[in-house]
């Protein structure tokens, strides 16, 4: 929800915006965000060096998003409770009650789970469904009828 509409300004041009990159740094963007947004706002756990450049193997970027999503599940276990969701808090500049850096988190996790569909298919690549079937396995299910 916006206050003024400065705060919508704000975050329109965010997302009017968006820089253009390869699958492999988009997925390592996503893998360092589950420790980044959580970590801005006091929680904390243990992970590899994100600052360096996206890993060549998908395999070691797959590996490493699972191991900080158990973490930051974990983490939110441990560390977050009921009460505090409501609270106020400051993520990159705006202010929301610490339930809006979760949502956002998800948003963020789902607008780039987007680009890579995109990509992947762009590169001849399977696409895995995420919310129900993908196309290519839809057009699986309904060959093997």
């Amino acid at each position: 929800m916006f206050t003024s509409t400065n705060d919508f300004l704000r975050e329109w041009i965010q997302e009017a915006g968006p820089d253009l990159y390869t699958s492999g740094s988009v997925a390592w963007h996503v893998t360092g965000a589950a420790y980044y947004f959580l970590a801005q706002v006091g929680v904390t756990f243990e992970a590899p060096d994100l600052q360096k450049a996206a890993p060549a193997s998908a395999s070691e970027i797959t590996e490493t998003y699972k191991l900080l999503s158990t973490r930051l599940s974990d983490a939110v276990s441990e560390q977050v409770s009921d009460e505090k969701l409501n609270e106020p808090i400051s993520l990159f500049g705006m202010d929301m009650p610490f339930q809006g850096v979760l949502r956002l988190l998800i948003q963020h996790q789902a607008y780039h789970r987007g680009q890579l569909t995109v990509l992947m298919r762009q590169a001849g690549l399977q696409v895995p469904g995420v919310y129900g079937p993908s196309k290519e396995e839809t057009e699986a299910m309904r060959a093997g009828k």
